[in-house]
């Protein structure tokens, strides 16, 4: 295919390197700069003109909105624009309506699985938009990641993304907080990993991204809580499911007080540059 690649980053730039090692035509744009290896375009409309699918890497709503009315115009009829950012449902809908408007499929299709999953082409998918735009999309899926779940409807890939976030994020708080219980209550940490991640408490954060060091599999906590998944992330993600919660009127206390606690540590103590599972030498620190 002929593939447009709006976004560069530390995500975006493996991802385009994946799609040409498997012998697809990729242009790339980014303000910032193309990394070595992708045929760089002076414009994002540039890199969408003749695409057969014209992908996004973004860092919120108001800049897709913004790429989206650049690249759209150019962009040529029954192309896919493909949306891989993590942003609000209302831009990912409000952009899906406008290029349908144009002619164009859309998806949204947020990821999971960080700079290592892009790099290795293992990223998970969770896809909003239209059954023949997953179809068309589909081959890129498979070299970009693992696994890609159809979701629904335009906005549910990030409908999918906020929800399973939003549990990411409190199923944390909790297993930090137990470990530094249980380190007041003289419970050595490997006899609570090998009680909880067999018990009733087993949960990814525990099990699979274990936050004690030397507990578990190897996660951030054994690299000094350099970033697997950035706690300034996480917080952008439980703002995003916040906000979606306040538009639908659902009654999100847990996930409320989750954004709570990652506002506190990012931008009031040492979260800013860490990873999200360094709540447990938070917790450890702090009195009741």
């Amino acid at each position: 295919m002929k593939i447009g690649f709006i976004g560069l980053g530390n995500m975006g730039g493996p991802m385009a390197a994946n799609l040409i090692k498997a012998g697809h035509d990729v242009t790339g744009f980014d303000p910032a700069g193309t990394p070595d290896g992708i045929r760089a375009a002076p414009s994002a409309a540039e890199a969408a003109r003749g695409a057969d699918v014209v992908i996004t890497m973004l860092p919120n709503g108001a800049i897709l909105r913004s790429v989206a009315d650049q690249v759209i115009p150019a962009m040529q009829p029954g192309a896919v624009l493909l949306d891989c950012s993590t942003v609000d449902v209302e831009s990912a809908r409000a952009v899906a309506d406008q290029a349908q408007a144009a002619g164009l499929m859309a998806l949204d299709a947020p990821v999971s699985g960080g700079i290592g999953g892009a790099q290795a082409g293992t990223l998970t998918f969770m896809v909003g938009g239209s059954d023949e735009a997953f179809a068309k999309a589909a081959p890129l899926f498979d070299i970009m990641g693992q696994k890609a779940v159809h979701c629904g409807g335009s906005g549910n890939g990030q409908a999918a993304k906020i929800c399973n976030n939003m549990i990411l994020g409190a199923t944390m708080i909790a297993t930090c907080e137990a470990f530094a219980l249980a380190d007041k209550l003289g419970l050595d940490r490997q006899a609570m990993f090998d009680v909880v991640s067999t018990s009733s408490g087993y949960s990814w954060s525990m099990n699979a991204y274990c936050p004690a060091p030397g507990i578990g599999p190897q996660s951030p906590a054994d690299n000094d809580y350099k970033p697997g998944f950035a706690a300034d992330l996480m917080l952008k993600d439980l703002r995003l499911s916040q906000q979606a919660a306040e538009a639908v009127a659902a009654d999100t206390p847990m996930g409320q007080r989750a954004t709570e606690l990652y506002e506190q540590f990012v931008e009031h103590e040492d979260g800013t540059g860490r990873d999200f599972s360094a709540m447990l030498p938070r917790f450890e620190k702090r009195k009741r």
